[in-house]
């Protein structure tokens, strides 16, 4: 493993604004996304899949957290977008995409997305993965390497005992999801089914993912293995762990910044992003 973090989190560290709470604290309201150069739905396995692209360049895929949706990355879409093309999505039964009664998984959900780059026909993409969007970088980066020029995965976990237990009690973890919930409501075909959407990707959350330490050592893509030094979510050891199987990666940790990083210090967490994928 390569140990960047020093030089990465300098970057972030030399910005740090004077705070008058700790940012990692609140989760801040993402601005609106700029206008797209193209966007609609695109049918892959069986569902309608949500897709916006902005810029032009070599490309961008980022991909949300569990819940979440593409507009979450509008900060970090308005900048890469300059001098990039940006991919942005709905994953299945977020946000404006349909899901279908087959159970969700992660190798379904990558499957998902590399649907989505033929139907754009794009080969290969620099990938930012959050959460869940980090967690299908890394299944993607397993099973075809050949899709991806860097992986830039912030908050994933690669076995269940990665997750801390104590987040479900976490007050900004469930403000995170109470806010989901609303834009549920505005954004879905299905505005009215979020219970029955939350449990049937809590059954996917229940038991994955489940990799071997050797699935994961087996990963070729240069990776950058990421986490807000406040993480509520992914215990801090877990994310180390990752960083130290797969050879070559780079481990950065964002500092005052909790699973929500993008959000909370937008500037400094692009500037990680381009740090890596522009290198």
């Amino acid at each position: 493993m390569r140990l960047t973090a020093a030089v990465l989190t300098g970057l972030f560290a030399l910005s740090l604004p004077a705070l008058a709470e700790d940012r990692w604290m609140s989760i801040p309201e993402a601005p609106p996304m700029p206008e797209p150069v193209l966007t609609g739905k695109a049918p892959v396995n069986g569902i309608e899949m949500y897709y916006a692209t902005y810029g032009a360049g070599d490309p961008v895929l980022l991909i949300h957290g569990g819940l979440g949706h593409a507009d979450i990355w509008s900060n970090q879409v308005a900048d890469l977008m300059k001098d990039h093309l940006v991919i942005v999505a709905d994953s299945r039964g977020h946000g404006r995409s349909s899901r279908t009664e087959e159970p969700f998984g992660y190798d379904l959900m990558a499957s998902d997305y590399l649907a989505l780059l033929d139907y754009l026909k794009i080969d290969k993409v620099d990938l930012v993965g959050w959460s869940d969007g980090g967690i299908i970088g890394l299944d993607i980066a397993m099973s075809h390497p050949e899709r991806l020029d860097h992986l830039y995965a912030q908050a994933a976990n690669i076995t269940t005992d990665g997750v801390d237990p104590s987040v479900a009690e976490d007050a900004v973890f469930n403000a995170y999801i109470e806010r989901m919930a609303g834009d549920y409501a505005k954004m879905s075909p299905t505005p009215d089914q979020f219970d029955g959407f939350v449990a049937q990707i809590g059954e996917m959350w229940a038991t994955q993912p489940n990799w071997t330490d050797a699935q994961v050592a087996a990963i070729t893509v240069p990776t950058a293995v990421v986490a807000g030094d406040h993480d509520e979510a992914i215990l801090r050891p877990h994310t180390e762990k990752i960083a130290a199987l797969i050879a070559g990666s780079q481990l950065v940790i964002l500092p005052e910044t909790s699973h929500f990083a993008m959000l909370q210090a937008p500037d400094e967490y692009t500037a990680s992003v381009r740090a890596f994928i522009d290198q």
